[in-house]
């Protein structure tokens, strides 16, 4: 299994430590978050892994190729010209990369997420089942996806504004689990290929997932819900020393 980081964003809640570094190298408890997620997924089994860059690329660059991809096979996505968000970050580097016609699935994650997740379990899970997880939780927040009794992805619901996508789920809502994402996926070959047919460059992968939905597609995207599920955003400067307590406590759990 593969997997991708996006860390092109440009971090400007983290100002202003964001002025002078990408937000991927921002420090947590002795260590980058990049090296943070590259490290999970290394302990996980995986090793080959894409990290797209936009905001201070070269520092990134640099840095993967001072600790030698932290023992795994890091693949630099070129954004410097344009931001794709993570749908169209992933679309440009499976088409860049050659990755369309490969059947192996793609884990994907944020950079600023830092969470206990056990990732064999979470790979265990799309192996015996070979459908997408999406990994959410239970986390109060105001945006939703909803998904059916059989974990399903229907759609999506802003509890504080009250929109709803798709818009025909809006009477069976009552009916939807509502769960947070927690910015990872494992997506399948199947979706894959449904993804790098969005005809637009630039889209987020909850923008795709609900075109999916809209579209009423098969049933493709599961929920996956961790069990003893601990994250943290780490997206605000005045998170930071949150987030580093945070971190310390992870240390004792990593896989």
């Amino acid at each position: 299994m593969r997997a991708m980081i996006f860390a092109a964003g440009l971090g400007t809640r983290l100002k202003p430590l964001t002025d002078t570094m990408p937000k991927a190298l921002v420090p947590l408890a002795g260590k980058s978050l990049l090296a943070w997620q590259v490290e999970k997924l290394r302990d996980a089994g995986i090793t080959d892994v894409i990290v797209n860059v936009h905001h201070f690329p070269n520092q990134i660059i640099e840095v993967v190729q001072a600790n030698n991809g932290w023992g795994c096979n890091i693949t630099i996505s070129d954004e410097r010209d344009q931001l794709l968000d993570t749908g169209g970050g992933l679309k440009k580097a499976i088409l860049d990369f050659g990755l369309s016609m490969q059947k192996e699935p793609i884990l994907a994650c944020n950079v600023d997420i830092l969470s206990n997740i056990d990732l064999k379990s979470l790979i265990a899970s799309y192996e015996q089942t070979g459908v997408s997880q999406l990994v959410v939780s239970e986390r109060t927040t105001q945006r939703y996806l909803c998904f059916d009794e059989k974990g399903w992805l229907q759609g999506w619901t802003n509890i504080a504004t009250g929109d709803v996508k798709p818009s025909v789920i809006r009477n069976r809502l009552s009916d939807l689990r509502k769960l947070a994402f927690s910015g990872m996926q494992i997506l399948s070959p199947e979706v894959l290929r449904i993804l790098i047919q969005m005809a637009q460059m630039k889209f987020s992968l909850i923008d795709f997932y609900l075109s999916v939905c809209e579209r009423n597609l098969s049933p493709l995207l599961q929920a996956y819900v961790p069990t003893d599920y601990r994250m943290m955003d780490v997206g605000k400067i005045d998170q930071i020393t949150e987030a580093e307590a945070f971190a310390e406590r992870l240390l004792p759990c990593r896989q």
